[in-house]
């Protein structure tokens, strides 16, 4: 079940998919619960008020102290391929014989994967220059194609895990505290958009997976304060 975003930022533990094993300690009670609800509203109304999710993980990194240096960097990930999702073709523009690639690319804190971005991109809306950086360097997209002046239309943005019950703003019971380590998803919030170039065509459509790493706060950092 997919949950449609409220407004508040959140917490929790390290998931068995998490990349670098931080010494985090969410638990599964009422008040971890509200706090996790809470830390990801606030991460995701960030990102969608700023243009680059790299330097907002990097703010973000930096300010919860994900790593000794808050330094997000791109890491393409090579030999991978995936098919256009259902409608991209009607969002982009563009006719069923047009020829699309695919480029993903990690977004890395330290040792920690932040996002995984799935990129498809229309070539021969790019430069050869362009398409030959993108192919060969680890280079952002957005970085490769900023000559283009394009602008970011967002499609959706959603929670892929909710730590509160539904309803929980209206009033329903929060779930007894078990004590346990809270229970997260590898994945846990998704944004989907398109690139349009100044020319009004779209050049890429991109659907960027957040991990359950942007929540690896060390453990004095996610401790009450006395």
């Amino acid at each position: 079940m997919r949950y449609g975003i409220v407004a508040l930022p959140l917490l929790c533990s390290l998931t068995a998919n998490a990349r670098e094993p931080v010494e985090v300690r969410w638990t599964d009670d009422p008040l971890s619960r509200l706090k996790a609800m809470a830390m990801l509203q606030s991460l995701n109304a960030d990102l969608l008020s700023h243009p680059s999710a790299t330097l907002t993980l990097e703010r973000w990194c930096g300010a919860h102290h994900l790593a000794r240096d808050a330094k997000v960097v791109a890491r393409l990930v090579k030999g991978v391929d995936k098919p256009l999702p259902e409608g991209a073709r009607e969002q982009l523009g563009i006719g069923a014989d047009e020829a699309v690639r695919y480029r993903q690319v990690q977004l890395v804190c330290g040792n920690l994967v932040l996002s995984e971005a799935d990129n498809w991109y229309v070539p021969s809306r790019l430069s050869a220059d362009m398409n030959r950086e993108l192919d060969s360097t680890d280079v952002p997209f957005g970085k490769v194609v900023q000559s283009l002046h394009f602008r970011r239309q967002t499609l959706s943005a959603e929670l892929l895990w909710s730590p509160l019950p539904q309803g929980w703003d209206e009033g329903a019971v929060l779930p007894p505290g078990t004590h346990r380590p809270l229970a997260i998803p590898a994945h846990v919030l998704q944004h989907r958009a398109v690139l349009v170039g100044q020319d009004n065509r779209a050049i890429s459509l991109v659907v960027e997976s957040y991990t359950s790493n942007v929540l690896a706060m060390p453990s004095a950092v996610l401790a009450p304060t006395p």
